[in-house]
């Protein structure tokens, strides 16, 4: 009769899954990177945003989380337009 090695059968059997697995991670970054962007929403409608401002003079921090376009004018504090300090994460 044959003798069966387990422990190669495992080894086999592991590497199998393991060549799969990486295939499967690999088709799927290439497919998202073929995907098209969508598109921007009309005019006018509003966007999400993470950005954070702060106004120089009085310390007073401000995060916008939607605004009609993608990079928003700084808003005004204490008659001075604020600082960008760090998107949110």
């Amino acid at each position: 009769m044959f003798a069966v090695d387990f422990a190669g059968v495992i080894w086999i059997f592991g590497a199998v899954v393991l060549f799969f697995f990486l295939w499967r991670v690999g088709v799927g970054m290439l497919r998202s990177m073929t995907t098209p962007l969508p598109a921007p929403p009309p005019e006018g409608e509003l966007r999400r945003v993470n950005v954070r401002y702060r106004c120089s003079l009085c310390g007073v921090e401000l995060r916008m989380t939607m605004a009609p376009e993608q990079d928003p004018v700084p808003p005004r504090h204490c008659m001075e337009d604020m600082d960008f300090v760090a998107p949110v994460e």
